[in-house]
C-alpha cells in the first residue's frame, strides 16, 4: 500500500515539525563507524526524500555532529538527529523514524556492512561494503520506485 501525502513528524520534543510531501527515492541502513556514533547504535536509518518534497513546518534547527558541506540538522532542545543535507545532492537523508511510516524505517539497502557490528542484521535487500557505486544508484531507485508502486 502507497503512504499517502504529506506525512508530518516531529522530533521527540515536537519543537521541531517537518513534512514530506514526496515519497522517499530509497531507503537504507548505514553500518559505518560514525552513523553507528551519531545514532548511539549499531546504523542509523535513512530515508531519501526529494528535496522539494521535504520541509521543516514550524521551529529551527541547528547543526550538529559534523560541519562543513553536508550538515546534520538536530533540534537543539532534544538534540534529535532529523535529517542531513548531502551538498548538491537533490535529496535530504531524513531519520524515517521522525515519521509514524514504518515502511520508511526498512532498509532497501545496507550501506558500510564492511564496519557493521558482527551482530547486526537488517533485511534489506542490498548490501554494500561501503556505497553503492555511482552507476549503482539508477538501478536501485528504478528497483525501489517499483516495489513501492507494487505494494
Amino acid at each position: 500500500m502507497t503512504q499517502s501525502l504529506p506525512v508530518d513528524g516531529a522530533c521527540m520534543c515536537g519543537r521541531v515539525k517537518l513534512r514530506v510531501s514526496a515519497p522517499p527515492i530509497m531507503t537504507m541502513a548505514c553500518h559505518c563507524k560514525g552513523c553507528q556514533k551519531l545514532s548511539a547504535s549499531a546504523f542509523s536509518l535513512t530515508a531519501m526524500i526529494p528535496i522539494d518534497g521535504f520541509e521543516i513546518v514550524s521551529g529551527e534547527t541547528q547543526i550538529g555532529a559534523l560541519h562543513g558541506a553536508n550538515p546534520y540538522h538536530y533540534c537543539p532542545n532534544c538534540l534529535n538527529w532529523l535529517y542531513t543535507v548531502l551538498s548538491g545532492a537533490p535529496f535530504v537523508n531524513v531519520r524515517p523514524t521522525m515519521f509514524d511510516v514504518p515502511a520508511w524505517s526498512t532498509p532497501f539497502i545496507e550501506s558500510y556492512v564492511a564496519e557493521k557490528l558482527p551482530w547486526a542484521a537488517t533485511s534489506a535487500k542490498h548490501s554494500y561494503a561501503k556505497f553503492p557505486g555511482a552507476e549503482d544508484y539508477g538501478p536501485l531507485m528504478a528497483e525501489f520506485a517499483a516495489l513501492q508502486s507494487a505494494a
